[in-house]
């Protein structure tokens, strides 16, 4: 698999971000990790931890394993995130919570825009495209091909105090990837 990276021109290297993508497939987490131009955290659900090899190696290298079933442990979980991102240390989130059907855009969850907001930090929306037609949820198939991730100007997080202004910033964020995903390729 390539990888097509555009939009790297829109960082600061000198910044700290939230990257906000969508989620299609297993490529995706690799994708982004790999492929943001600077050494990354991420959020991921738990469950992976008991995914051999993979889960016992999550821990180092930065990835924070969050409790959805458990709202207080998965808000202690954000709270050290968002530490580690007041620190210097950018973040990958897949703010659909889980990865999508091919072709489909879930909604995004809060708790990503929460963390830039507190923290501070401006949101990089992330499209990453094909990945469901090289190795998508249910399809049982994987094959070569070109993944395309798209990295789209950041959004600003400052005045993002009340619920209702993380809604607009949800929403916001998550048309900007949308469309893009709807665009076709360059």
């Amino acid at each position: 698999v390539d990888v097509c990276v555009r939009g790297a021109e829109h960082l600061d290297p000198n910044q700290t971000y939230v990257f906000i993508s969508n989620h299609r497939s297993y490529l995706d987490t690799a994708t982004l990790f790999i492929h943001t131009g600077r050494r990354i955290g991420m959020l991921a659900k738990k469950e992976l931890l008991k995914v051999p090899i993979l889960g016992f190696g999550m821990g180092f290298v930065n990835v924070m394993a969050i409790d959805r079933s458990n709202r207080e442990r998965a808000l202690q979980t954000t709270g050290a995130a968002t530490d580690r991102i007041r620190a210097g240390r950018s973040f990958g989130v897949f703010a659909e919570g889980t990865r999508a059907k091919p072709g489909e855009l879930l909604p995004f969850k809060k708790g990503a825009f929460y963390m830039a907001a507190q923290a501070g930090v401006p949101i990089v929306p992330v499209a990453i495209k094909n990945t469901d037609r090289l190795m998508g949820k249910g399809t049982g198939e994987a094959r070569g091909g070109t993944i395309e991730m798209v990295m789209l100007p950041p959004v600003s997080t400052e005045g993002c105090v009340t619920d209702e202004d993380v809604k607009g910033l949800v929403d916001r964020v998550r048309s900007l990837v949308s469309k893009e995903l709807d665009s076709h390729a360059a």
